[in-house]
């Protein structure tokens, strides 16, 4: 995924317990004993109340709650506000998605005769059906910093992020921020007539938009939300230890009378009243304390509109989404200064992972499944596959942001849902690149593939067929690395990373990589190709590589350009050529975000517009010109030095 920042807004609270029970992570006075591995439910907005207030005391002072890192205290966040139907995969290629029937937010979508995609904070409808592209119709999207699109049918749902969102490092309680109000907007477009986009509904929800996921019409959307939502904090009169004391004691009677609405995130339905997201019942806590955030999957049904048909919170923050037809997961590093208790196979690292799992089978409901934890960190959605009931998860000991170091190791684990206990250790296999850390990671059926970089790249073949026994089949060393690896037919894959300078190790530029695998045992890479010194999105964001397997093409962007080639076991990777978008008018040519194949089209996407070029030699057979957005306003000065926007 794109790099995305996230602001866990964590929480306010605050009452009479001492700041060591929070420390500690120690439960509140009458909080039954949690189960191994589950979550504790709460009985009553009374319980979850008490159990938030808690909790607070560390955390309140003189200016409020957590640590001022930028706005006043009680200031809000910006708020956001034909013939026979083609036929995906066929006629046209879609998101690339980690799992076959589970469809991903992106910045565009198409039903092989539309294109939509959101740019500019405008969405666009392009005919891409024809010869060219067409410009259809163009929607002004509401203020926000980011868009990604889902589309059922007619249904197109805008995912719009607002406010702050600070991907959260390993909690800290020390170290908690001042929660900041934020809000998402979700907005169900009717795309029926392509020129002529209607709002339908928009659902503002409380929280930040963390990710979504997809199957059939049915939508669960992940976000995160303060607790609680806003109270009325002062800060003190002076710097007086007496002013600091006095401010501190009201902001502690501040929380210790709020009640129960100001701590559960609500939405708004176009303009009806706000309403709860959440009941109380359907909020659960791991069994150590994990934050005052709350982490909700609220599931929506398309075909019927945005009101919301279930929702779940655990109080707890939320990292890394991913989701298998019938499961979802979301992981996050625990919320403690006491280590979880876990017992890693060789394990140099108190760090841990926590995962919640929900059933997602029924399209109506979401339902809480069980919780587990791994040792160290993960490093994205694809550190996590479900097979056959098992959840195979890859981590290490240290996280992506810190790199590796002598005592660090690599770990799969296998997990499976059991009732009353949660997500229970199945088997462990640990040892993978000591010294280095994770840079990729694919798991296909009972084979998984690992790669793990310091000064060498080594490709771990994983045999999974035992979940209780996983083993390393093979390996392969390697200069350099890959950062995504994508399956082609015929025991073939595809890396996407960074050759590396062998006197300085530092990167040289990225390169493409074609590895057999029919043999686990030995892994061999057959072809490498070098596009030039930089960097590739597709390194790190799955949704801007295509691979269209009906002509072995595939398609990386790389700066101002997308990089067309040819891929096979017989003539490796052939480069086809490269596209810009030269007829942008822009200052300086734009990044090519996104490519697809329609029919016998190569299109790609910029924020200048569509390109549409020939599958076989990339002759130019039309462009569709996105309109400029409108410019904001300047700020007017007045009289007394005040800014009139």
């Amino acid at each position: 995924m794109a790099s995305r920042t996230r602001v866990v807004i964590v929480a306010v609270l605050t009452v009479l317990l001492s700041a060591a029970l929070a420390v500690q992570g120690m439960a509140a006075p009458g909080t039954p004993a949690p189960a191994s591995g589950r979550l504790v439910a709460f009985r009553s907005c009374t319980g979850l109340l008490g159990y938030a207030k808690a909790h607070a005391v560390p955390f309140v002072s003189a200016y409020g709650f957590g640590r001022a890192s930028g706005l006043p205290v009680g200031q809000k966040a910006p708020p956001v506000g034909a013939n026979a139907a083609p036929q995906q995969g066929v006629d046209y290629s879609g998101t690339n998605v980690q799992e076959t029937g589970v469809d991903e937010p992106d910045l565009v979508k198409t039903n092989g005769a539309t294109l939509f995609a959101v740019e500019n904070n405008q969405l666009e409808a392009v005919a891409v059906g024809g010869a060219a592209p067409k410009l259809l119709d163009t929607l002004k999207l509401d203020n926000g910093w980011s868009h990604e699109l889902l589309l059922s049918g007619t249904h197109l749902l805008v995912l719009s992020r607002g406010g702050y969102w600070i991907q959260p490092l390993p909690a800290q309680p020390a170290l908690m921020p001042m929660p900041r109000a934020s809000s998402s907007m979700l907005t169900e477009v009717d795309v029926s007539d392509p020129a002529a986009l209607k709002v339908v509904q928009t659902l503002t929800v409380d929280g930040a938009y963390l990710d979504a996921r997809m199957v059939g019409s049915t939508v669960r959307v992940v976000s995160s939300s303060p607790m609680p939502i806003e109270l009325p904090y002062v800060t003190p009169v002076g710097a007086t230890a007496k002013a600091l004391a006095d401010a501190e004691a009201t902001n502690r009677a501040v929380v210790a009378s709020s009640r129960v609405s100001a701590w559960l995130p609500g939405y708004r339905l176009g303009k009806q009243p706000r309403r709860s997201l959440v009941s109380c019942r359907d909020v659960r806590r791991p069994p150590i304390f994990s934050g005052l955030g709350l982490l909700t999957v609220t599931t929506l049904d398309l075909a019927k509109g945005l009101a919301p048909v279930d929702s779940k919170a655990v109080m707890t923050d939320g990292r890394i989404v991913y989701a298998s037809p019938t499961g979802l997961y979301v992981a996050t590093e625990p919320w403690s200064a006491r280590p979880l208790p876990i017992t890693p196979n060789r394990s140099s690292s108190a760090a841990a992972t926590q995962i919640h799992a929900f059933d997602i089978s029924d399209p109506t409901r979401t339902a809480y499944l069980g919780s587990g934890t791994v040792p160290g960190y993960l490093l994205s959605q694809w550190s996590l596959s479900e097979f056959q009931g098992v959840l195979r998860v890859v981590s290490t000991d240290s996280p992506a942001w810190w790199g590796g170091g002598p005592a660090t190791q690599s770990y799969l684990t296998s997990l499976r849902s059991k009732a009353g206990k949660g997500l229970v250790q199945v088997g462990r296999l640990g040892g993978l690149g000591e010294g280095d850390r994770v840079y990729a990671v694919r798991m296909i059926g009972d084979t998984g593939y690992v790669v793990t970089f310091r000064q060498v790249d080594p490709l771990y073949v994983l045999d999974l067929h035992d979940p209780a026994h996983p083993q390393v089949a093979g390996k392969l060393d390697l200069p350099g690395y890959s950062s995504y690896l994508h399956p082609i037919s015929g025991n073939l894959l595809l890396g996407i990373g960074q050759n590396v300078d062998s006197q300085t190790n530092e990167p040289a530029g990225t390169q493409v990589s074609l590895f057999d695998v029919s043999d686990p045992k030995h892994p061999t890479r057959l072809y490498r190709a070098t596009l030039g010194q930089g960097w590739s999105v597709a390194e790190s964001d799955h949704h801007a590589f295509l691979y269209w397997p009906a002509t072995g093409l595939v398609v990386v962007p790389f700066g101002q350009q997308a990089v067309a080639m040819h891929v096979s076991r017989t003539a490796g990777i052939t480069e086809l050529g490269r596209i810009v978008h030269s007829q942008a008018r822009q200052s300086q040519l734009p990044q090519i975000d996104r490519s697809l194949v329609v029919r016998n089209a190569l299109l790609t996407v910029s924020s200048g517009g569509v390109a549409s070029n020939g599958l076989a030699r990339l002759a130019s057979l039309g462009w569709a010109a996105f309109p400029s957005p409108a410019p904001a306003p300047r700020p007017v000065p007045l009289p007394g030095g005040t800014i009139k926007p």
